[in-house]
């Protein structure tokens, strides 16, 4: 029987009421123990739980987290065969973009999810997402890769996005396929092409003033985002655009600013705004003009994947011609191959 952590960060699954409204809070192993026997009713594998220090509302998320959990994940992957995370759900696709991009190939799954409802609330989603996960961590058709199960589906965890505040299926993957699909039985519609291997434990060197979104919207304001463009510290910046990749031109002045930002070895990484499709820079002449600008296209990323993988890549060292050949590329499936 396959032996599985459970990693708890905290959020919402293990929130309990307080005068200030729900909070992290210790002790989620028992409140666990106490709704799960473990291979009975549910034929669960052997698992056991670890909670991160400090526990963290998810809004609350900082990119050191990641390096906690990838350190937790380092110290405990030779005893386990498979890792559940626990996480809060604002920022979940953020982590498990980010661990995607940070272990690289693996050779045992890594699964995330979490709950709209606290565990032991009326009508929580949590135990049934929990025991989604396990039974997916034991499953042997489960890919070896970072995914987040929730609402019955298992998601490629760089494909994956927060898409309803309020219902209970929370998370989707519009551009690629479900990995898995939970219902009579868990049923896998395609083998995960991800090649598997050792991953990679290293910790990110982080820089807060790095990575930055320019989000593209009518009556925008030239001068903030050209102060934007020419701020010093700027190593990368995910451009939000309209539809296939299109942004307004303020008669040339916002692409010179983005060229200029480009030649000083900033990163341009264009990703669209639209939940479904991809970004083609050269279908209209505003969208060409960013490849003369030397912007990046993104392909079908999401925002979520775009910002954490130049974070990482940037973590890791690269840059100049070695960074813009791997944000053009798709080095954990998180976008379609161009």
């Amino acid at each position: 029987m396959p032996r599985v952590l459970i990693l708890y960060t905290g959020g919402t699954i293990g929130m309990q009421p307080s005068p200030q409204g729900y909070v992290p809070s210790a002790g989620l192993a028992e409140r666990l123990a106490a709704h799960l026997a473990v291979g009975d009713p549910y034929r669960l594998p052997v698992f056991e739980v670890v909670e991160i220090q400090p526990l963290i509302d998810s809004a609350e998320l900082m990119p050191e987290a990641w390096n906690r959990l990838v350190a937790a994940l380092e110290s405990h992957w030779q005893v386990y065969d498979a890792f559940v995370i626990l996480h809060g759900t604002d920022t979940m696709a953020y982590s498990a973009s980010a661990l995607s991009f940070m272990l690289g190939a693996l050779n045992k799954p890594v699964i995330f999810t979490g709950s709209q409802i606290p565990l032991g609330e009326p009508r929580s989603d949590a135990l049934n997402n929990v025991v989604s996960a396990l039974q997916l961590a034991a499953h042997p058709a489960t890919p070896c890769e970072v995914s987040l199960v929730f609402h019955d589906r298992l998601l490629r965890g760089n494909r994956a996005r927060k898409v309803r505040t309020q219902g209970l299926d929370a998370f989707d993957s519009p551009n690629f396929p479900w990995l898995a699909e939970i219902g009579i039985d868990i049923t896998f519609p395609q083998p995960s092409a991800l090649l598997s291997g050792e991953p990679n434990f290293a910790p990110l060197q982080l820089d807060d003033e790095a990575v930055a979104v320019l989000p593209l919207h009518p009556g925008m304001s030239l001068r903030r985002a050209k102060e934007l463009l020419e701020d010093t510290t700027l190593k990368g910046v995910v451009i939000s655009s309209y539809g296939v990749g299109n942004p307004p031109s303020f008669e040339g002045e916002l692409l010179n600013a983005m060229k200029a930002a480009n030649e000083r070895g900033v990163a341009l990484l264009n990703v669209t705004q639209c939940a479904q499709g991809n970004v083609v820079q050269g279908a209209y002449a505003t969208g060409a003009a960013l490849n003369r600008a030397g912007v990046i296209a993104g392909g079908d990323i999401t925002l979520e994947a775009a910002v954490v993988k130049l974070t990482v890549l940037l973590g890791r060292g690269l840059s100049g011609p070695a960074l813009r050949m791997a944000l053009s590329a798709s080095i954990r499936g998180e976008a379609t191959a161009r």
